[in-house]
Parts: structure tokens; C-alpha cells; sequence
């Protein structure tokens, strides 16, 4: 798949996991486990990138002694999920144009 097109797809997966409440990345990741492979080093720098776009805001609490980030969408970031969501439902039309819905 292309880099940027995955990379736009990531995102909209990421915004998607965390639409609904907060959460952190070992979650996030779990969320995610049977729709889209991704890893701790492919995730961290989507939500990084996220939340200096301001479509995420973090806050760090305590959780079993250790630190933990946990991610929340934003109203831009319920925006940009929504446009990802359009996009990818374009993208859907047109490959059911181009092969039938056939792999």
C-alpha cells in the first residue's frame, strides 16, 4: 500500500479507537487487532503526530505504579475522523467500480 495512503488510513483507525472515550496506546493497539496491523513504533508516532496537529489531547495518571498517557479526540479530531471515514467510503465506491467488490 502506499505510504501515504496507509499513513491517512492509520490515522483514521487511531481516531476510530479512541472516538468513543479515552485511552492509551497498549489499548489502542488491542482495539485495533483484527482490523489493521500496527505496532508500538508505528503507533506512537501517529498519535504523536495527532495530538500536535490538535486532533488528540493527552494527560498523564498513575496506573499500577507506573505512568501512563492516555489520548483524547478532539473537535477537530471528530472532524478529521469524519472526513477519513468519507475518503475511505470514496475509495470503497471506486474499487467496486474498478473490479466488481472482486479481490
Amino acid at each position: 500500500m502506499d505510504s501515504q495512503l496507509k499513513k491517512g488510513v492509520l490515522e483514521v483507525c487511531v481516531l476510530h479507537a479512541i472516538s468513543k472515550s479515552e485511552s492509551y496506546g497498549y489499548k489502542i493497539i488491542s482495539d485495533l487487532q483484527g482490523i489493521i496491523e500496527m505496532s508500538e513504533s508505528t503507533l506512537y508516532p501517529i498519535l504523536k503526530r495527532l495530538e500536535t496537529g490538535g486532533f488528540l489531547v493527552t494527560r498523564t495518571a498513575e496506573h499500577n505504579g507506573r505512568l501512563r498517557r492516555y489520548y483524547k479526540i478532539t473537535p477537530l479530531g471528530l472532524k478529521k475522523l469524519v472526513s477519513g471515514r468519507n475518503d475511505l467510503l470514496e475509495i470503497n465506491v471506486i474499487y467496486k467500480k474498478l473490479f466488481g467488490g472482486k479481490l
